[in-house]
């Protein structure tokens, strides 16, 4: 029981992070029908500029807690990914709102390999370790651990998918994305703004990246130029688990696709002697990829829409 619960708490964890990185995926496609490919890109750029600037106030030797480290690296991060994300969609994705949607998927492709190789550059293809500023506590339940980090990882995670749930329900703002996803011709006739919308969406699914990208390094002590590639999938995986589109979708696909890869990456292992353990991991996202798309490409709450003439 006590290893059920660890793989509990580990997929919660993992979850959590997949359903914020997917929330930018599906809103972007509820209201553009894009893929934003590059999205797993913009999480590794948050991650590396929070440790950059963490690493800069380090070396500098400002005199702060942790959490107030951590807290400036946020605040630089989020807006360098929010600038990054309003950059995108107007220099790469604006022009080609009319084209064929095969000519915005492949840009997307291209903006995420630009985006790799960027970083490359500035931070080099080694493995960046995350500063040991933050307390490792260690809290044991029923005979599983999880540390502080992770208990602060999975509220900030509820934390902000119930603030963007408030703001897409409650607020003129998501009144007019919903307008804008809905219908975007009549939504423009009413007197909504449809760039500065898009271009909110993508700058807001930006943050989120982010702040999960930088949850990713503080999880796994480290990032690295090309971790955006993999974490980007398996998102989107989760996306289209739920049903790419839908909000609650992103959030049900990350928490299901963290708990199916932690339970099967623990009890596969230990069934096959280690030959399918965490070093294989990666294959439950996209073994749940094809079962999906085959049994229902629509995913768990998106809506069954017949082909339009």
């Amino acid at each position: 029981m006590d290893i059920f619960l660890q793989q509990i708490f580990n997929g919660l964890v993992v979850g959590s992070i997949y359903a914020l990185i997917a929330l930018g995926y599906t809103m972007v496609y509820g209201i553009m029908q894009l893929i934003n490919f590059a999205h797993g890109e913009i999480v590794m750029i948050g991650a590396m500029v929070t440790i950059t600037c963490i690493n800069i106030l380090i070396g500098h030797n400002v005199a702060l807690p942790g959490p107030m480290l951590l807290l400036i690296g946020f605040m630089m991060a989020v807006p360098v990914s929010i600038l990054l994300g309003y950059a995108i969609e107007k220099i790469a994705y604006r022009p080609l709102r009319k084209a064929p949607r095969l000519a915005p998927l492949i840009t997307a492709i291209g903006v995420s390999i630009v985006l790799q190789q960027a970083a490359m550059l500035i931070w080099g293809r080694n493995y960046r370790p995350f500063p040991p500023i933050l307390p490792s506590t260690v809290h044991e339940i029923g005979g599983a651990t999880i540390t502080s980090l992770q208990i602060a990882i999975i509220g900030l995670a509820l934390a902000l998918m119930a603030g963007l749930f408030f703001l897409i329900e409650r607020t003129k703002l998501g009144r007019a994305m919903r307008a804008t996803a809905q219908n975007p011709e009549a939504a423009g006739l009413m007197g909504v703004n449809i760039n500065s919308i898009i271009s909110m969406v993508f700058m807001i699914g930006s943050a989120l990246g982010a702040v999960a990208g930088v949850m990713v390094a503080a999880n796994y002590d480290q990032a690295h130029a090309y971790m955006g590639f993999l974490i980007g999938l398996k998102a989107f995986t989760a996306a289209v688990l739920g049903g790419i589109g839908n909000l609650g979708g992103a959030v049900l696909g990350g928490l299901l696709l963290g708990l199916i890869e932690s339970l099967g990456s623990g009890y596969l292992g230990d069934l096959t002697g280690g030959a399918f353990g965490s070093n294989y991991k990666d294959i439950f996202a996209f073994i749940v990829l094809i079962i999906v798309l085959v049994f229902r490409p629509s995913g768990l709450l998106g809506e069954r829409v017949a082909d339009r003439a």
